[in-house]
């Protein structure tokens, strides 16, 4: 079979009647073996993404800045005849393109299982009922539904409903959203904010609109203010290290010595200097992250949303299904004068469609089932039209026809727009209210319902109370929360009286403001009620963006939650946008991170997990910083000032390729999360890193004393000898950048601690058997061993204390 192609353009002026026969399609879907069948000749639907060759991938690795200065180094290597420094240098370079590969290459793995887990569902109608299934499974000729906050999952041809309201900014750059009717095409990757109807697929992956169209740009080639420091203090190493070399190379040939010889060391010197490893480490930070927040149900779907978690000081909470369980279950039904409770419920239940699995109805429609006489009764209406819900109507509406043929109406909604429907509800009104306040007071939320016989006006049945209870956890959770420095607010569309009984309840705080307080006020009066606010209740979903904007503008670092098509504004404004469990693919497409499990604590473990990611950075950025001027700072000034080369070139490459592995380890290391707001401060970061830098040099001055003069060795064994220590100092520099407190104070992770120790049990194996440099024996070995060990335990009292001098916040961890 063929595939048969269906273009946008002929599908537009074919009738329904005409795409079906065409595609062999009927109003019962396809069956399943049908579906198989034509997946195989269609192909998934999705779009294709272009793949690049592993191999000039891998080749693109010695291409760039600092692959140039590596071969440059190993070709004036072999130009001079050294080809131990030529094979050590070519080694460097092999291993970072193959350490960068593989840490890209499992970081682009870690990603894509992430967003398979966040790929888009489709109501569709397979062997005869409705079913969820994955999109991309979908094939020309399937019948599907789409509604409120739904994503378009193919090109469609809409069938039946009443319209939709979709949003196709993505694809044709129109701003408003389009109203679609019957007989009309929905595109794939259009955001469904309005309304619920039935479509035959006519186009998927590639051949829709969208697919012909569509440039896909990677996220995680975003760079978040996170990145951008990293890549400041990296751009700041290489500055510092060509300053430095070019003051090396200027006075060699001042010197009169080897150009070539002195342009090879100066190289080799840059090469050691520049962060090599940080692109890697980057990735692989980040993508071990993503991977623990996984695995705690929070999917980041856009990376650059770990620095903000880790910085957020304010959390915009969502209450339904985030404090509280969206568990919804039917309280006392309280009909009006002159019907029953029966009378209410089964009309709430006729306003339902359980396909939709929608939690009000799924509730509703409980309530009702253990009475049979009742749902015999609805089995014996046939429903007409239905119209869902939605956020502006705030009520659904169905059509009916009972068994003896008669014809008549039900809706259920918000009680102010049921009300809306009845000729005389002045009368109504205040015996309303004062029910919804009864409800509201007890926490429950209520629904009236409304039904019109044919002819004849809409009829106050009564309301429905509906009691959604806080979470068990929520409590202990927003304490919790507090005490790591993060305000939560809770945003709900609910009454002020149910807001607060459930912000009672879990001891959030009882200043619940309705968005009155401000709305249309000034900016300075309005930043200060939201700032000082506990929750706001009432809340539309264009008012979560005032919101957010307006803490913004007070200097905070704002998460919210939404689940809704359109809470998508809002999420795309916060710095931390968090679409709930259960949320729409509207919502998911626009937030950051995606919960795959309810309640709050999800998003307290996201931000423990990205406050250690950060302190994982950190630590490198310290290490980084100091290391390069430990080792920078002490060769040039031996140069300049002593006219002697404390190591060889081959000694730096090696000192680079031992410092590679335990710097990658980095990633897997064990840290304690802050308990306040994480910022990039610095002052003490640069201040930290000089600190030690400064201690590593003038113990390398030291020790190049009591090496040269105190035991008078030869210059090759000199420079063995302070190879040494300088491999051993820098390994030990890594545990003192990774505490602020004493170096035990937290245990480190054992990638970290066995890579150090066996790269320093190499470079002693190197010193003492002399492989590539002079050998200087177990005697001397086991002196620089004991030399640096006391270095290290003085550098880490002077860590202390400077901590003390420069952090005056006096950040405050977690406990192990």
């Amino acid at each position: 079979m063929e595939p048969i192609l269906v273009s946008a353009e002929g599908a537009g002026s074919q009738t329904v009647e005409e795409i079906m026969q065409e595609l062999s399609a009927s109003e019962q879907g396809l069956t399943s073996e049908e579906a198989g069948g034509r997946l195989q000749i269609y192909g998934f639907n999705e779009i294709a993404e272009k793949k690049v060759n592993p191999l000039l991938k891998f080749l693109s690795y010695f291409w760039g800045p600092i692959p140039w200065m590596i071969e440059v180094a190993a070709i004036l290597s072999a130009l001079i005849h050294h080809w131990e420094d030529f094979i050590i240098i070519f080694v460097l370079l092999l291993l970072n393109a193959v350490v960068g590969f593989w840490q890209e290459h499992k970081a682009g793995n870690a990603i894509e299982l992430l967003k398979r887990r966040l790929a888009l569902q489709a109501r569709v109608k397979r062997d005869g009922r409705w079913q969820e299934a994955p999109a991309r499974g979908l094939v020309p000729g399937d019948l599907v539904r789409v509604r409120l906050g739904d994503i378009v999952p193919a090109d469609l041809k809409l069938i039946s409903g009443d319209y939709l309201l979709a949003d196709e900014s993505a694809l044709t750059g129109e701003s408003l959203p389009v109203e679609k009717h019957p007989g009309e095409l929905a595109f794939a990757g259009a955001n469904i904010s309005q309304g619920e109807m039935d479509a035959l697929v006519v186009a998927t992956g590639m051949r829709t609109f969208f697919g012909k169209t569509a440039k896909l740009v990677e996220e995680a080639k975003t760079q978040s203010h996170f990145q951008k420091a990293i890549l400041k203090i990296g751009n700041y190493l290489i500055v510092m290290a060509l300053l430095l070399v070019g003051i090396i190379f200027l006075a060699a040939l001042f010197r009169h010595e080897s150009v070539v010889t002195t342009l090879q060391f100066a190289l080799v010197l840059t090469v050691a200097a520049i962060p090599v490893a940080l692109p890697p480490v980057l990735s692989v930070t980040m993508a071990v992250g993503a991977t623990a927040l996984a695995q705690k149900e929070a999917i980041v779907s856009k990376l650059v949303a770990i620095e903000e978690m880790a910085s957020m000081d304010v959390l915009c909470s969502d209450k339904t299904g985030t404090i509280t369980q969206n568990r919804l279950s039917v309280a006392e039904v309280e009909p009006l004068a002159g019907f029953s409770a029966e009378d209410v419920l089964l009309a709430g239940i006729l306003a339902s469609r359980e396909e939709d699995k929608d939690p009000i109805d799924s509730a509703i429609i409980a309530k009702g089932k253990p009475i049979a006489a009742m749902m015999t009764k609805v089995e014996g209406c046939k429903v007409a039209a239905f119209r869902p819900f939605d956020p502006v109507a705030k009520r659904t509406e169905a059509t009916l026809e009972d068994d003896q043929g008669h014809g008549f109406q039900v809706s259920k909604g918000a009680p102010q727009v049921i009300l809306e429907l009845i000729g005389e509800k002045e009368k109504l009104s205040a015996q309303v209210e004062k029910t919804v306040n009864a409800f509201a007071a007890k926490g429950y939320r209520a629904l009236g319902v409304a039904r019109a016989d044919a002819g004849r006006p809409w009829q106050f049945l009564g309301l429905i109370p509906l009691y959604d209870p806080p979470r068990e956890d929520s409590a202990a959770t927003i304490q919790t929360a507090q005490g790591m420095g993060v305000t939560v607010k809770m945003v709900t569309g609910d009454h002020a009286a149910i807001a607060k009984e459930i912000a009672r309840q879990v001891h959030l705080g009882d200043d619940i403001q309705p968005v009155e307080a401000f709305l249309d006020k000034p900016d300075r009066e309005a930043q200060r009620v939201v700032d000082d606010a506990d929750g706001f209740a009432q809340v539309f979903p264009e008012h979560k963006f005032h919101i957010v904007e307006l803490l913004q503008a007070r200097g905070h670092i704002v998460g919210m939650t939404g689940d809704g098509v359109n809470d998508a504004p809002a999420l795309k404004k916060a710095d931390a946008g968090i679409a709930v469990e259960g949320a729409t693919d509207a919502a998911k497409s626009a937030a950051h991170i995606v919960l795959t499990r309810p309640g709050l604590s999800v998003i307290i473990d996201a931000i423990k997990e990205s406050r250690k990611i950060f302190q994982r950075m950190q630590s490198y950025a310290i290490y980084r910083i100091a290391e390069t001027i430990r080792v920078l700072f002490f060769i040039a000034l031996a140069i300049l000032v002593f006219n002697f080369y404390p190591v060889t070139a081959i000694m730096i490459v090696l000192l680079a390729l031992l410092n590679d592995a335990p710097i990658m380890a980095i990633a897997y290391d064990n840290v304690r999360y802050g308990l306040t707001p994480e910022r990039w401060n610095m002052r003490v970061v640069l201040g930290m890193a000089t600190v030690l830098g400064l201690t590593g040099v003038f113990s390398s001055f030291l020790i190049y004393y009591i090496g040269g003069h105190q035991l008078r060795l030869s210059g090759e064994v000199l420079q063995s000898f302070i190879f040494l220590k300088l491999a051993v100092a820098g390994h030990l520099t890594i545990f003192l950048a990774r505490t602020r407190g004493p170096f035990w104070s937290i245990r480190p992770g054992a990638p970290l601690l066995w890579s150090a120790v066996i790269t320093k049990i190499l470079a002693t194996l190197v010193a003492v058997y002399g492989w590539y440099v002079a050998p200087i024996g177990w005697q001397l070995a086991l002196l620089v061993w004991g030399y640096s060990l006391v270095a290290f335990f003085i550098a880490d009292l002077i860590k202390v204390y400077g901590y003390r001098l420069l952090d005056h916040g006096g950040l405050r961890f977690s406990r192990p």
